[in-house]
């Protein structure tokens, strides 16, 4: 039998020649998170042609390990933090971290402000870096946590970049997560607001995360003109007032003009 090459679509991988059924039905859940946020006991069900209380063993299981968790509201599970914990794994092993380091410290020596590396994890905005301001009064690292893109200053920069058919793919409904009463709720506000971010050249959140702070954020595009991830300064509202914001973009937009050909 011809070895599949690594990578190569699931047509035309060669099958283990004694699959463990348990495990090959906990990984295709898994696999389901890269195009859902959360799945439902009768979403596992359905898609794995078992019955519920199996599907329901499955998802504890996934639960106990943290690679997903259940919403206490509406019992659905989204991805966990052992997930996330992976994630970072594969992002350390290319490095982007290390070598975005030094231009991160670089904007926080220069503003003074605490400064993030995102990227988009489906409808969120994962926050794979970030250096602390050294004021009392700061904000302070998100390394690990992910929040919904859209209300994010770093998650709009990089949603403002995607072709209109990928956002119908993440936003199929029209409606978005909750943020806070002062993020877009729809996915026609958040269309016009991506329209003000591409002519602005830069994202801002004003209090649509956690209701104190505010962020400006522009998009890393890579060599092959893709957006690859984004910095992100962030401050108390106090601090950055929205005269300010474009002033804060130069200065970001002026480092990523430098990562450009090395992301």
């Amino acid at each position: 039998m011809r070895q599949a090459r690594a990578g190569a679509p699931d047509a035309v991988r060669a099958a283990p020649r004694y699959p463990i059924n348990s495990v090959d039905n906990a990984l295709k859940l898994l696999l389901m998170f890269r195009e859902r946020q959360v799945i439902r006991v009768s979403e596992a069900s359905t898609t794995l042609s078992v019955g519920r209380s199996t599907a329901h063993r499955l998802l504890a299981m996934l639960e106990y390990h943290g690679f997903i968790q259940q919403d206490a509201d509406t019992k659905a599970y989204r991805s966990g933090p052992a997930l996330t914990e992976i994630g970072l794994a594969i992002v350390h092993a290319m490095d982007i971290r290390a070598q975005l380091r030094p231009y991160l410290e670089q904007l926080r020596d220069e503003l003074g402000e605490t400064v993030h590396l995102m990227v988009l994890q489906g409808t969120d905005a994962l926050f794979l870096d970030s250096v602390e301001s050294s004021r009392a009064l700061r904000t302070s690292s998100r390394i690990g946590r992910t929040y919904p893109a859209h209300a994010t200053s770093g998650g709009k920069a990089l949603l403002a970049e995607l072709a209109p058919e990928r956002l119908d793919d993440l936003y199929p409904t029209g409606k978005l997560p909750p943020g806070t009463p002062r993020s877009v709720t729809t996915k026609a506000d958040l269309e016009r607001e991506l329209r003000l971010v591409r002519r602005r050249g830069y994202g801002s959140n004003r209090g649509e995360t956690e209701p104190d702070i505010a962020a400006v954020a522009v998009a890393i595009k890579s060599s092959l003109n893709r957006p690859a991830a984004a910095i992100a300064v962030s401050a108390p509202l106090s601090r950055l007032s929205e005269k300010q914001e474009a002033g804060v973009a130069k200065s970001i937009a002026a480092v990523v003009e430098r990562l450009a050909d090395s992301v």
